[in-house]
């Protein structure tokens, strides 16, 4: 991702797709199961970008061999990757945040490649930030995608939002727990669709801190995944094992999550 990684950004603006190619290899090689591309970043030539770094990744059977993600906020970046893409690919993301006739258009588009597609939980009013909203944009989404466009609900991937705990607000105490909930909501009531999320983003709070970040994300994933979470977006370079986190560090990290 060229807005979350420094050095990558420098390599794809230098155009040292080689080296960037390492990346992505090491990210494989760490137990990665889907790698997500990102090229969107205002110096660079998005779809150039993208499209040039996926025809490479195609030459690589090492890397290959896992599902490319397509990540983009930008329509033409995502298109460019899919025309480009070989095999099936997901793509990250679209959401109702400018109401059902954008959301219909694109979900038609992606079908028509042959994409799964991730399902931000986000609609004309905004992000969901709470249980009920969560089920409810889902519910919604699901409902156009599976009953009006016959968008296979396998290829469905709900991201519900996990956001940051121990912020030091009150209302944002059960961040953690109401993304768990909803995604047993989605799981037993959604048929067929998966949940994900961008699992950094619970230890927001704890920037700099990575001993508590990496044992934060582990519980989280534990607790999430017994709820029926089966995909997330982690770096799994960097994952501690959960019962090789310290006893008291996981009662403070639980206390904060649970």
């Amino acid at each position: 991702n060229v807005t979350g990684s420094k050095k990558f950004l420098r390599l794809i603006e230098n155009k040292k797709f080689s080296e960037a190619l390492e990346i992505a290899r090491d990210q494989v090689a760490g137990g990665a199961q889907i790698l997500d591309v990102n090229m969107d970043e205002g110096l660079i030539d998005g779809v150039e970008a993208m499209t040039t770094f996926l025809n490479l990744i195609a030459s690589e059977p090492d890397i290959s061999k896992i599902p490319i993600m397509i990540d983009s906020s930008k329509w033409e970046i995502i298109e460019a990757g899919l025309k480009t893409v070989q095999g099936k690919s997901i793509v990250n993301s679209i959401s109702l945040k400018e109401g059902e006739e954008e959301f219909i258009k694109y979900a038609k588009l992606i079908r028509r490649y042959g994409a799964a597609v991730i399902v931000m939980a986000f609609d004309e009013n905004g992000q969901a930030d709470n249980y009920e909203r969560r089920i409810q944009i889902c519910e919604r989404s699901y409902n156009i995608l599976v009953n009006q466009l016959n968008f296979p609900s396998e290829d469905i991937i709900f991201d519900p939002n996990i956001f940051p705990v121990a912020t030091g607000m009150e209302e944002h105490k059960l961040n953690a727990i109401d993304f768990f909930n909803a995604t047993k909501w989605i799981r037993k009531n959604l048929h067929g669709a998966s949940v994900s999320g961008g699992v950094s983003n619970v230890s927001f709070s704890f920037r700099g801190n990575n001993t508590v970040r990496e044992a934060m994300h582990s519980s989280f994933l534990y607790h999430a995944i017994k709820h029926g979470m089966n995909m997330g977006i982690v770096n799994p370079n960097m994952l501690e094992i959960y019962d090789d986190i310290p006893k008291d560090l996981l009662k403070h990290v639980e206390d904060v999550l649970l």
